[in-house]
């Protein structure tokens, strides 16, 4: 696994912990956690982009 392979999946990772956590908790997401997990979503596709780029 290359290095952007390797933060592809620690980008995925904290998104999917975030969801869990705001799904656990019930009702909606604090807007912090929208906006990290928005981020994150962000970040996952430009890592992505230069992954298919390659």
């Amino acid at each position: 696994m290359d290095d952007f392979e390797a933060l592809l999946e620690r980008l995925q990772t904290a998104q999917s912990e975030l969801l869990t956590a705001a799904a656990k908790a019930g009702g909606l997401p604090s807007e912090n956690a929208l906006r990290k997990i928005a981020d994150l979503e962000v970040a996952i596709g430009a890592v992505e982009g230069v992954i298919e780029g390659r």
